[in-house]
């Protein structure tokens, strides 16, 4: 290649970086309809790049339609407000290492399928005599319950029991703390909707459960990543995050965490809530894997008593993903507004999925379930740790529950490339930078061990880690 060509080439990189940089605020709702764009001199230095540049990244976004020129005046942006793109929001990914399209081929996937990196336990596996059984009884309960709206707080026999369960875990909130959501995503969405603005800034852990960053992307804000140690979240990276952005929110998991099954010690929990009264901090603390575990860990919410962290969960991991039934709890003052912004968005609760929760809760189906669940899960976990050390592939902590192995593959090797050779075999892996914000997990995987039974999974594992697939090695 002649110097020419290769100038060439890097400015037409450069230009495209510059394109995509507008066409993100636009995607991100940061310059709206009519907007006036930075000027050529200023987009400049702040893309670090040379006017020329910005001036043929102008005019080609004008000759797409995405920006109008107006002479003397500068560029606009063109048209009408386009609809909210999560895609065009974040950074461009490879399909193998997109957080939502791992999610949508999951979600289509049928069921011969392998999905080792999905984040739900095989259909098999959950009680579907029990659900059977209690839609029965459901069928024979009065009109009001087949076809009314629930109560703005949810079902408050299922609140009650929900209080006395959060007990169990030293977490002290009466019924009326408790708000019944559809879905664990439906109460952080709430959450965020309540606490944080576009543009304030929220800290995840990282790696963190990627639907969290899909979430934030949606509301607008500025994500900002600590990483996470197998006793929680490293606090001096914490303090450091805390005085440079000013948060209003933290999102993680205590018990169990996504996706690296570590628990939070007890001394990292009380640093973390003195930092948060320091910094004015609102903690969410997600609580969806609490069944998953075979001893309680320490929950933010217990030792800091609803104050500043607010506590949510469902049950849709443990019982079902089509019973949509989840929770908030948190200070009453909280909670009220919280059920003004539900009333708004979706107006009234899925009072028959309260209802069935209940019963299964109620009649001893729920605790066998789990019971047998841990079980198997145990044996499970076990099992998949041994096949995938013998490949050279190293859990991160022998986790205490769960159905998450979050390990290292082999120096050198790329789990994204991973993914994509599974993917040529129609089989779904999680590549580690599906959770990292900052893209510093290349070299990681999370393994469901309740997906990983089909011998299909390691036999690709072991041919890409020998070498037999191209352009694994970086």
């Amino acid at each position: 290649m002649d110097e020419k060509t290769e100038i060439a080439g890097r400015d037409a990189t450069l230009v495209e970086r510059v394109m995509q940089a507008i066409r993100q605020r636009i995607a991100a709702r940061t310059l709206g309809p009519g907007a006036r764009l930075p000027s050529i001199r200023s987009f400049a230095a702040t893309m670090q790049v040379s006017k020329s540049t910005i001036v043929e990244a102008y005019d080609r976004l004008a000759a797409d339609g995405t920006i109008q020129s107006r002479r003397g005046s500068g560029f606009y942006v063109a048209g009408h407000m386009p609809p909210l793109s999560l895609a065009e929001i974040g950074p461009r990914l490879d399909h193998a290492i997109d957080p939502l399209w791992v999610s949508r081929l999951s979600l289509d996937a049928d069921d011969g399928m392998p999905k080792p990196g999905c984040g739900w336990l095989p259909a098999s596996w959950m009680p579907e005599v029990g659900v059977r059984r209690a839609l029965r009884t459901l069928a024979r309960a009065d009109d009001a319950l087949l076809t009314d709206y629930a109560t703005p707080l949810g079902l408050k026999p299922l609140r009650q029991l929900l209080a006395r369960r959060m007990a169990e875990h030293g977490i002290e909130a009466a019924p009326d703390q408790i708000m019944i959501t559809e879905s664990g995503t439906q109460a952080i969405d709430l959450l965020c909707r309540s606490l944080v603005g576009p543009g304030d800034a929220v800290i995840v852990d990282d790696p963190c459960y990627f639907n969290f960053h899909a979430l934030l992307r949606a509301h607008r804000v500025k994500i900002v990543s600590v990483p996470y140690t197998p006793h929680g979240p490293d606090l001096e990276r914490f303090a450091e995050a805390l005085a440079e952005h000013r948060p209003r929110l933290y999102i993680t998991n205590s018990a169990l965490h996504n996706p690296t099954g570590a628990v939070l010690s007890p001394v990292i929990a009380h640093r973390l809530l003195k930092l948060a009264e320091q910094h004015d901090l609102t903690i969410v603390e997600d609580d969806i894997f609490a069944d998953f575990e075979h001893e309680p860990a320490p929950r933010l919410a217990a030792f800091d008593g609803l104050e500043r962290v607010i506590h949510m969960g469902s049950f849709s991991k443990s019982l079902s993903a089509s019973v949509r039934c989840g929770f908030i709890a948190a200070r009453r003052d909280w909670i009220d507004g919280l059920v003004d912004l539900r009333i708004a968005t979706s107006f009234g609760g899925g009072r028959l999925s309260s209802e069935l929760v209940l019963l299964m809760l109620k009649d001893g189906t729920y605790r066998k379930h789990m019971d047998h669940l841990r079980a198997r899960l145990a044996h499970c976990m076990g099992e998949t740790s041994v096949k995938l050390k013998a490949l050279g592939i190293m859990p991160w902590i022998e986790p205490r529950g769960g159905m998450f192995l979050w390990c290292k593959l082999p120096e050198g090797i790329d789990a994204g490339k991973v993914a994509q050779a599974g993917l040529r075999e129609n089989i779904v892996f999680a590549p580690g930078n599906v959770f990292s914000q900052t893209h510093s997990a290349d070299n990681y995987m999370r393994f469901n061990v309740a997906q990983c039974a089909d011998p299909r999974i390691l036999h690709v594992l072991e041919t890409t880690l020998n070498g037999r697939e191209h352009a694994l090695e970086r």
